[in-house]
């Protein structure tokens, strides 16, 4: 069965969504760098993590969601591998990273992440990307060499290197869980994971040594964690469930360009002609990646599922009379199977074979 194309909204809204979640997280590496003079680096994970739940839980207080699609218990092993990999592992290596490699180029490196997502979402995941896709992953890396073995002003040492892509390895895997747990509520995934992370981070840095810095300190890493790893997480998790986990790695990857400018601000640090070329290499994969248009006859098998939605052109479903009225709502709901042909991403509805 053929039904003409349907406008990609969607993907309009996740290209927005997925462009602020990165500007929120990209000023936090040149912020987080000052603050780790005060404080160790599992400690400020912890602080970091421990403000994001907090803020997400005063906004789940305020404005209570009933339309989403609340956790099963089948969604406990995924959400503990998110808990751990991008709540615990991730940050750490992340913040060990930053002490010993310029901001600017740690807040370049943590571009490392989208071509680290892109390979688990296609690899793993069953997400598809073409030739502009790929090509655009391996300009992104590119300008991540030219950082991690570049001499000088860089100061981007190997194990300095090594740390920042191991946490966005682990945050890599982290978005492609999180991408299928989107549908559920994505602010009681990023607050159970937000709250779970900051107090496991907090207990095993205390537990190690570290101390709690002073008051104002503490009360900054809060406040940076509300924003940068609550408000921005939010953002992306809406992002990822709309577009994919490999096209919405191309957005994000712009937060680290606006954390190198915010670190020539900040600390002082000068961009310079090296680091322009790196800039410029990874710019144009994300320009490549973004400016890609997706589209073929496609088929839908039959499926069954339960998730918050509209009546669109993937959902024609019948109500039962127990069902939920006005939209947007949940309820468990059967697609019919369906061909058509219309410009789509990765997002949960398409999922299908490339010849």
């Amino acid at each position: 069965m053929s039904r003409p194309a349907v406008p990609n909204t969607n993907a309009r809204r996740g290209a927005v969504l997925g462009l602020l979640a990165a500007a929120l997280f990209g000023v936090s590496a040149p912020i987080s760098k000052r603050l780790l003079a005060e404080v160790t680096p599992q400690v400020l994970a912890g602080l970091l993590y421990a403000g994001a739940g907090i803020g997400l839980s005063i906004a789940r207080a305020l404005r209570p969601s009933a339309a989403e699609a609340r956790l099963r218990r089948s969604d406990a092993v995924p959400l503990a591998a998110m808990i751990a990999l991008g709540g615990a592992i991730g940050p750490v290596l992340m913040l060990v990273g930053l002490r010993r490699v310029t901001a600017v180029a740690g807040s370049l490196l943590l571009n490392l992440e989208a071509p680290f997502t892109i390979l688990v979402a296609l690899l793993l995941f069953r997400e598809h990307l073409g030739r502009r896709g790929l090509l655009s992953a391996a300009l992104i890396l590119g300008g991540a060499a030219v950082l991690g073995f570049a001499p000088g002003h860089l100061r981007a040492d190997l194990p300095g290197t090594l740390c920042i892509a191991g946490a966005c390895l682990c945050w890599a895997l982290d978005n492609n869980l999180t991408q299928r747990l989107t549908v559920r509520d994505p602010l009681t995934i990023v607050r159970l994971k937000a709250l779970a992370a900051g107090g496991l981070n907090l207990a095993i840095g205390l537990a190690w040594g570290g101390r709690l810095p002073s008051p104002g300190i503490v009360l900054a890493a809060l406040a940076l964690g509300s924003v940068s790893y609550g408000l921005s997480v939010l953002l992306d998790a809406h992002a990822l469930r709309l577009v994919g986990a490999a096209r919405e790695a191309a957005y994000f990857a712009t937060g680290p360009f606006l954390g190198a400018i915010a670190s020539t601000l900040i600390l002082g640090e000068r961009i310079q002609a090296l680091d322009a070329v790196a800039m410029a290499v990874m710019a144009a994969g994300v320009v490549v990646l973004v400016r890609e248009r997706h589209s073929h006859q496609h088929t839908h098998d039959a499926l069954e599922h339960d998730h918050i939605h509209v009546h669109d052109e993937h959902h024609a479903h019948e109500h039962a009379a127990g069902d939920p009225p006005g939209e947007p709502h949940t309820h468990v709901h059967r697609h019919a199977p369906l061909a058509h042909d219309h410009v789509h991403v990765s997002d949960l509805h398409h999922r299908h074979e490339h010849s």
